[in-house]
């Protein structure tokens, strides 16, 4: 990982490196669409002999140009980072986004960050690749000041919908994430610290990890099936409460619960990481402590049919 072009061009100058094959974009999820574009990056790449790279912004133009318009981000930038690597992604550089930096014209970007710092032999961009002040630069910019082949690739479709970042992020906003899990290759992932919390969960039968997360993409209120590991040991299964346990007040912090099932450790300061397969129902309010065991009891039955689904799928 690079922090920056200019820190990119200086190793790859010193070192004597070839120009990359190269995309540019946010990849915030490294969904589906993106490993379609990456593939053809990485095999490009690997014809050519040389490393196969992506240049991308933090923050996001959007969240420092239009804040109002700001999105919560899918993947935090380590597991982006890891992702991308593990699609063949050799090189991953990051610039630092600013207000000066988007002043820049669309000719300053192309000549002095891809051509002078970077050197790509060959670009493969995005369907909706547009870049440089006011996102005036497009591909047949690119094409009048850099001789080199510059390839743009097709939208991926599935069921009518094209597959992108913000159609994913409603979706799991919404709390259909066993639906974002096929767009996106894999479950949702939330990572966070265990914190004490009132032990309620063990009172009633059910005790819970209360998870503190700085993660900015949440399901949406409601019980989950799903697959969580302490300090990255073994994956075990779980059912996780998201909300304000409105049996209780509701009127406390929007909480993530995680019962791991046939799991009796203290994990208080472990990091846990948890992976949401499917939404069993959504958060209510029940009249007793009694019907809520009830309900968490028939919840654990049907999240261990997820289980069995996803294992056998």
């Amino acid at each position: 990982m690079f922090a920056g072009s200019a820190a990119y061009a200086k190793e790859r100058l010193a070192q004597g490196r070839p120009g990359p094959v190269l995309s540019i974009g946010n990849f915030d999820g490294v969904h589906l669409g993106h490993q379609h574009l990456l593939g053809q990056v990485v095999a490009a790449a690997r014809a050519r002999g040389v490393p196969a790279a992506v240049y991308t912004f933090d923050p996001p133009p959007r969240t420092v140009l239009a804040p109002a318009l700001r999105q919560p981000n899918i993947t935090a930038w380590p597991d982006r980072v890891r992702l991308l690597g593990e699609l063949g992604t050799d090189e991953v550089i990051i610039e630092r986004f600013s207000r000066a930096f988007a002043q820049h014209p669309p000719a300053w970007f192309a000549d002095e960050v891809l051509r002078n710092r970077i050197g790509p032999q060959e670009m493969i961009v995005g369907y909706d690749f547009r870049f440089g002040r006011a996102r005036a630069g497009t591909v047949d910019t690119l094409r009048d000041r850099l001789a080199l082949p510059i390839a743009k690739v097709a939208p991926l479709v599935l069921d009518d919908q094209t597959v992108s970042s913000s159609l994913i992020r409603s979706l799991i906003s919404a709390g259909e994430v066993a639906q974002a899990a096929k767009l996106l290759s894999r479950p949702h992932l939330v990572r966070g610290v265990v914190v004490p919390g009132n032990r309620r969960g063990r009172t009633i039968g059910f005790p819970t990890a209360n998870v503190e997360t700085d993660a900015e993409l949440l399901p949406a209120a409601g019980v989950y099936a799903v697959r969580a590991r302490v300090d990255g040991g073994p994956w075990c299964n779980g059912v996780t409460n998201l909300g304000v346990r409105p049996t209780f007040g509701g009127d406390g912090p929007f909480l993530v619960e995680v019962h791991l099932l046939d799991f009796r450790e203290d994990i208080y300061g472990a990091e846990v990481e948890v992976r949401f397969l499917k939404r069993i129902r959504a958060e209510q309010r029940f009249d007793s402590v009694d019907a809520l065991v009830a309900r968490i009891r028939a919840d654990v039955q049907e999240a261990h049919a997820v289980f069995a689904a996803s294992t056998s799928a």
